[in-house]
């Protein structure tokens, strides 16, 4: 829900003429947009990580040459969702989600306070770090990215991916390197130019033919809901119109891409919203992106689907959302829709 000081929506029939503008404009502003890649040391976007997580990931992220620390952060989120008294069906524990028996092997006392915790994150994420870097010790003279390989060893173990020569061509274990690689993006600042989406006008279509519909929370908007959307439903339903599936509450459709910094906003971006600017997962609100700091968005009970800037204290960050980034986010739980 966003709070009292967002300004109210602006004329609509005066703002479609806006958007169309703004989104014909999207494809050639982006011709000039260069690709980011990971060239040295990968930093974590702000925010991405728990601040309360964040040293400890920065920090054991950089353990050995094939491990990152967005990559450890993406793994974290895939396993737990940084929650550290989480337990699995298969009795995975902890933020990282260690099986006892491979605790009793791999974990270490990362704190150094004589003990070694498999609910503690300042053993479990040191612990996470330290087993991946076994790996690639393990798998270090199989052939292709060192970092896929580990990966696949994590998955898989090191005996398959050695005799495969390489990530071993077993459906879970390829669908768990590229998931990984792709949510890595999500969380590691980017360098250079963030590339644009190639579906966002369309995303921003859908949404501008909901402009004036009332808001409902929880809202999906199905037939049985008169069409009505909460915030994170109408971002949800617009890129499903182009074939990209994002999960359903504001805080997880931000891991859905890289993050373009404010200056960078293009037509399409989603942008999110919190009373917690460091840590994504208390995100309460999200918009669609529209130029000229502007926003289509859902904004609370009683009001309508409409156009509001998004320059106000609770700024949180964007998302530009893609396929492949959309694709890797862990299937998690129904939850509370965010406003």
């Amino acid at each position: 829900m966003r709070k009292f000081w967002v300004a109210s929506g602006i004329g609509i029939g005066v703002c479609l003429a806006f958007v169309a503008l703004l989104v014909v404009g999207t494809y050639s502003a982006a011709a000039g947009l260069t690709k980011g890649g990971r060239q040295g040391a990968v930093a974590l976007v702000k925010g991405a990580v728990p601040a309360i997580y964040q040293p400890l990931v920065e920090k054991w992220g950089n353990l050995c040459p094939a491990l990152n620390p967005a990559m450890l952060a993406a793994q974290l989120y895939t396993e737990s969702n940084w929650k550290p008294d989480v337990v699995s069906h298969a009795d995975a524990r902890g933020i990282a989600q260690f099986i006892p028996e491979t605790w009793a092997t791999y974990g270490i006392d990362g704190d150094g306070d004589g003990d070694r915790d498999i609910w503690d994150p300042k053993d479990a994420i040191p612990s996470a770090a330290s087993y991946d870097c076994q790996l690639a010790k393990d798998v270090a003279g199989v052939p292709g990215d060192a970092s896929d390989n580990m990966l696949a060893a994590y998955n898989a173990g090191p005996y398959r991916v050695i005799k495969a020569g390489g990530v071993p061509p077993l459906t879970e274990t390829q669908g768990y390197v590229k998931a990984i690689r792709s949510l890595e993006k999500s969380f590691a600042r980017p360098v250079g130019r963030v590339a644009p989406s190639q579906q966002a006008a369309g995303a921003i279509y859908f949404a501008q033919k909901q402009l004036g519909t009332p808001y409902l929370w929880g809202g999906n908007g199905t037939p049985d809901q008169n069409g009505r959307f909460d915030c994170s439903g109408l971002t949800k339903a617009a890129y499903e119109t182009v074939g990209i599936e994002l999960p359903r509450v504001a805080n997880d459709q931000y891991n859905a891409g890289s993050h373009p910094s404010r200056a960078e906003l293009l037509p399409g971006d989603l942008v999110f919203f919190s009373d917690d600017l460091t840590n994504s997962r208390e995100i309460r609100h999200v918009g669609m992106y529209v130029g000229g700091g502007y926003m289509i968005n859902a904004p609370y009970t009683g009001a309508v689907i409409r156009f509001d800037k998004i320059d106000t204290p609770d700024y949180f960050g964007a998302t530009r959302v893609t396929k492949d980034g959309a694709a890797a986010l862990p299937e998690r739980a129904a939850a509370t829709p965010a406003a």
